[in-house]
Order: C-alpha cells, then sequence, then structure tokens
C-alpha cells in the first residue's frame, strides 16, 4: 500500500514540476494560436446576390406618362399643369407597378399579345422581383412581402429550368436581355445504394479497359510509324522514276518525298 502511495506522489509531483513546461509546448486555450476568425457574412436568400438579379434598367421616371394616357391626344394640346397630373408622380403606385412590368415584358415578349410563353411569365417574374426587393430593402420587417419574393424568385427559377431544358439558345437570349444569372439549386443527396455502386464501378472498370487498349493501339501504330514512313518514301521515289522514264509529267515531286524521309527520320530520333 506504502508503495502505490509513495508511486501516486511521485506522479503528481512530475505534473506539477513539468506543468510549466507542459503549457509552453502545447496551448492550453485557443486564445493562445493567435487566430482571428470572422464569421463572413451570409448574404440572404432574398438577396440580389442570390437570386441572380444584376439590375435592370426599365426606363421608367415619374415624369413619365400612365400607360393609358400616354397615348392620349387631349394631352398633347393640354396644358403643363393638366400634363403633369397625369405623370406617374401624381398617380397611384400601380399604375407605376403596370408600366415597369410591361416595359420589362417588351425585351422578351414574342409579339404584342405574348402573355403565357415560359420568356413573358421570366419577365413578369422578374420585374416582381425588383418591385419587392427595393420593398424589402426599406421594410426588412414585412413578413408578407418576403414569403411573396421568396415565392417569386422560386417560381422563376421553375421557369427558367424549364426553358433551359427545352430551348437553350432562348434561355440564354433571356438571360441577356434581362440581365439575369441563372443558379440552380443544388441536387438533393442520393441515397447509396450496392446496385448504384457496383454499376458506376463496373462502367469505370470498362471505361479503364477500353482506354488501356486504345492507348496500347497508339503505341503499336507509333511503332510502325517509321517503316510506314520508309516505305512512303520509296514507293514514292518509284512512281516518279516510272513516270520519268515513261514521259509523263511527274505527279510525285523530290519535296514529297524528302518530307517522307524526313519523317522516317524523326521516328528513328523518338524511338531512340
Amino acid at each position: 500500500m506504502n508503495i502505490i502511495i509513495n508511486n501516486y506522489t511521485r506522479t503528481v509531483a512530475s505534473l506539477f514540476r513539468d506543468a510549466g513546461n507542459f503549457s509552453r509546448r502545447y496551448a492550453v486555450s485557443i486564445a493562445d494560436y493567435k487566430i482571428n476568425w470572422t464569421r463572413p457574412e451570409q448574404p440572404s436568400e432574398l438577396s440580389p446576390e442570390r437570386s441572380g438579379d444584376l439590375g435592370l434598367d426599365v426606363g421608367v421616371k415619374p415624369t413619365d406618362f400612365a400607360k393609358y394616357y400616354s397615348e392620349s391626344g387631349e394631352l398633347k394640346d393640354a396644358s403643363d399643369i393638366v400634363k403633369k397630373m397625369f405623370t406617374l408622380q401624381f398617380q397611384p403606385f400601380k399604375s407605376t407597378k403596370y408600366l415597369r412590368k410591361v416595359k420589362t415584358v417588351d425585351f422578351v415578349r414574342r409579339n404584342e399579345l405574348d402573355r403565357s410563353s415560359p420568356e413573358a411569365q421570366i419577365a413578369f417574374y422578374t420585374s416582381k422581383i425588383l418591385r419587392l426587393q427595393e420593398h424589402v430593402k426599406k421594410h426588412p420587417h414585412h413578413s408578407t412581402a418576403r414569403v411573396d419574393l421568396k415565392e417569386a424568385i422560386d417560381k422563376r427559377r421553375k421557369q427558367l429550368k424549364h426553358l433551359r431544358t427545352w430551348d437553350y439558345k432562348r434561355f440564354e437570349w433571356v438571360l441577356e436581355k434581362l440581365n439575369l444569372i441563372y443558379k440552380p439549386l443544388p441536387e438533393p443527396p442520393k441515397q447509396i445504394a450496392r446496385k448504384e455502386s457496383i454499376r458506376r464501378l463496373t462502367e469505370k472498370h470498362c471505361d479503364r479497359l477500353v482506354q488501356d487498349k486504345l492507348n496500347n493501339y497508339k503505341g503499336e501504330l507509333k511503332m510502325l510509324q517509321r517503316q510506314f514512313y520508309v516505305e512512303k518514301a520509296e514507293k514514292l521515289a518509284f512512281i516518279r522514276e516510272e513516270e520519268l522514264a515513261c514521259g509523263l509529267e511527274p505527279t510525285v515531286s523530290e519535296k514529297d518525298i524528302e518530307e517522307a524521309k524526313k519523317k522516317a527520320k524523326e521516328c528513328q530520333t523518338k524511338e531512340m
């Protein structure tokens, strides 16, 4: 019993004695590593960085007339005060909203009556998203507007995915016209299954076998390449001699023969 107590006492004493060395060699807390790390700010799902909107200038100003008043003939002869009363500045906000939507759709619509094509639907949602983003920026605690904005972003992403699948050229054209970046949702993780794993491994093995056979065949062709150019030079020279002997204009020039011999020498140096 005394032996056990003495051993325990020595161990504890050694720990206290070496505590300073231990603390000097190893870090005791995170602050000892002297690393200053700040968590990066995650942009909101409703922000333009996440939705893919780079901004769109539709050219709607407060001094513009509303949609149907701009075509009125009576306003052309009216006074400046009367004209000012029919501008967007003195009209309800829905007039400005409607004019922005119409001008946004005009970028991509197929005809004047186009309202149901994928391009027109994407333009509708883009106009709504830009308007709601401005509203949420001014009123960040308006929960209903945030929900409507997220729904509009999801619906537009669905339309973009559909258009990207069926007409990629038009999809790229719509992105360019509306100044958008397509950001698809990440694919959900797939469940690991034995059958699917075996199928992938089999495909990789077969691809590796095919590639090995192709590499071997390329190596064999390179080995025969020198002999091919040597025979080619000899046959070209024979053809030229026969044509000259028969008094015909030669179809093979000396340059062709020298080029074949040169390639044969290059293949010989590569083999060495």
